[in-house]
């Protein structure tokens, strides 16, 4: 399809990126550190790391990595940690010494964890010890050689060592002495040998991203230290013009572990010497509201349900938000009454845009003063789109079909999966995203569809199999079906049909299933009992009919 965006450009805008000055994501690290050393680069529980910290620690734990676990260039080093201070350092020292970062989801139950560490061959992971009790049971089913714990407090100042140390004792969930052969986080920060220079290019692998599979078990999007920095690059063209270098402070609620948080506000927000506050649980409502009004922020980024939560808080309608200059919306569609009411209180608007965890993610967004017009946006510098019919012919402006990509940041393949890889991509090399658009004569791309089966519920990626695989191993349910159904926090919820051999069976029964072996936002919203799932004549479940129900 010809550039026909191209057009909607602002004039300071270029149609494509060129060639980036850094081969990976340390280059960046270094030279935002040599450019920013003394600015604020991370702050969690009222404790900061400026960015000559953050590069000191994470040096000391690639050191450790290197010299005391022999890891070698390309480990593939599991990270198990919500948004605290450790996690950066984390991401960096792994890098630092090589390894391949896998990112797990700390919500994972013993199951889920088991997929990741299996497919991935993970040798080494980082976890807060809180999630242990999930990893502990499953640890030797995998190729884990070392364990390395971390601590809420880790990082910390003094003061709020002791304060949060405290405050967990009375209310947080009691920790179990830890086992003489894990390592923790604590120590091997302090480690003083410096780290070998591993020579990293733009094509070694910089993360295993999982992302739900659609027969039940994830998989892995490969994505280069060149796929990152291209999205990186294509961000900074996009956004350069609203923000000032160095000058910035971005409000980070999503968890980092995703991909969109992980490379817009982690990588891009710190490549331009921003302070990144971090939010440890945005659902703990009181302390998020009193962390916005104790700083100055300018960016903050977030889902059409993290943005429906602070607006439902009178105590949020009073935060002066003078500095604040822009909001992204991303990770599920962004609702016109929640943008025009976040507009009435903020006075900003929510920049919507689009992306997959195979992209990097971001592919398209609107640009940043343009008001809330339901789509998202135009495709970003470098990035080729095309709408494709069910045979596989590209169509028109104002036709309707799947919405496929083609740019630097597009992973490469799937990890050890050469039959999704294949099926992801066109013969002529656009990945299939199996979202249904429409693009106008102007350039903008709007949703209007999935092809798949995929529930987006609160932002986070659901697959219906996945849910099914599990429930159907109860042994009173015969069969079951998923379907995702419209919520106006959630975008969708999550149904769950149910067919079973015990008419005693309640639906707290499989509640409390389901909570043994699901991360809490794959966990159903609604169950309902039938006596016969609709079926195709090959036995396939109708989630259409289900949805009709």
């Amino acid at each position: 399809m010809d550039r026909i965006w191209l057009k909607s450009y602002p004039d300071n805008f270029v149609s494509d990126i060129g060639q980036n000055k850094h081969n990976s994501i340390i280059d960046l690290m270094n030279e935002a550190t040599e450019r920013f050393s003394k600015n604020k680069a991370f702050s969690n529980l009222n404790s900061q790391l400026t960015y000559q910290e953050t590069k000191k620690f994470s040096e000391k734990f690639g050191g450790f990595l290197q010299h005391k676990l022999a890891i070698k260039k390309s480990t593939n080093i599991a990270i198990m940690l919500p948004n605290l201070l450790s996690y950066p350092v984390v991401v960096f020292g792994s890098f630092i010494a090589g390894g391949i970062v896998v990112n797990v989801n700390p919500l994972f139950k013993q199951r889920e964890i088991l997929n990741v560490l299996i497919d991935s061959e993970a040798e080494i992971i980082i976890v807060l010890d809180r999630f242990l009790e999930e990893l502990e049971p499953i640890i030797n089913q995998t190729k884990l050689k070392h364990i390395i714990v971390c601590d809420v407090i880790d990082l910390l100042n003094p003061l709020m060592k002791f304060v949060v140390k405290v405050a967990l004792t009375i209310k947080g969930p009691k920790i179990k002495r830890l086992k003489s052969t894990y390592i923790k986080f604590s120590d091997a920060i302090k480690y003083e040998k410096k780290p070998n220079k591993i020579l990293l290019n733009r094509e070694d692998i910089a993360l295993l991203q999982y992302t739900g599979g659609t027969t039940g078990k994830s998989k892995a999007a490969v994505l280069t230290h060149g796929n990152l920095l291209s999205n990186i690059e294509q961000l900074s063209i996009w956004i350069g013009k609203s923000i000032e270098i160095g000058k910035e402070s971005i409000v980070t609620a999503l968890p980092l572990y995703h991909i969109f948080s992980l490379t817009v506000n982690f990588f891009y927000f710190f490549s331009i010497g921003s302070k990144n506050i971090l939010i440890t649980n945005p659902r703990d409502l009181k302390s998020f509201i009193k962390t916005l009004k104790s700083n100055k922020f300018t960016v903050i980024t977030a889902v059409n349900t993290l943005f429906n939560l602070l607006l439902s808080s009178s105590s949020f309608k009073k935060i002066d938000f003078k500095y604040l200059k822009f909001s992204v919306g991303g990770g599920m569609a962004v609702l016109k009454n929640t943008a025009e009411r976040w507009k009435q209180i903020t006075k900003t608007n929510i920049t919507q845009g689009y992306g997959l965890t195979e992209t990097s993610p971001v592919v398209a967004v609107n640009i940043i003063s343009d008001e809330y017009n339901g789509t998202i946006g135009l495709p970003l510098p470098s990035t080729d789109i095309s709408l494709r019919n069910d045979n596989g012919d590209e169509i028109g402006i104002d036709e309707v079909g799947e919405l496929c990509i083609k740019g630097p940041q597009v992973m490469k393949n799937y990890w050890n999966n050469k039959n999704e890889t294949k099926n992801a991509f066109t013969e002529d090399g656009f990945f299939k995203t199996g979202d249904i658009a429409s693009i106008d004569k102007n350039g903008y791309i709007k949703i209007v569809d999935r092809k798949k089966d995929m529930i987006i519920s609160s932002g986070f990626n659901v697959y219906p199999n996945e849910i099914e695989d599990y429930v159907a191993t109860h042994s009173d349910v015969l069969e079951c079906g998923v379907i995702g159904i419209p919520d106006i926090n959630r975008g969708e919820s999550i149904k769950l049909f149910v067919v079973t051999s015990n008419v005693n069976l309640k639906e707290n029964d499989i509640l409390t299933f389901c909570k043994q072996g699901l991360a809490v936002y794959k966990i159903p919203k609604k169950i309902e009992f039938i006596d016969e799932l609709p079926k195709n004549n090959l036995g396939k479940i109708l989630r259409r009919k289900l949805r009709e129900l």
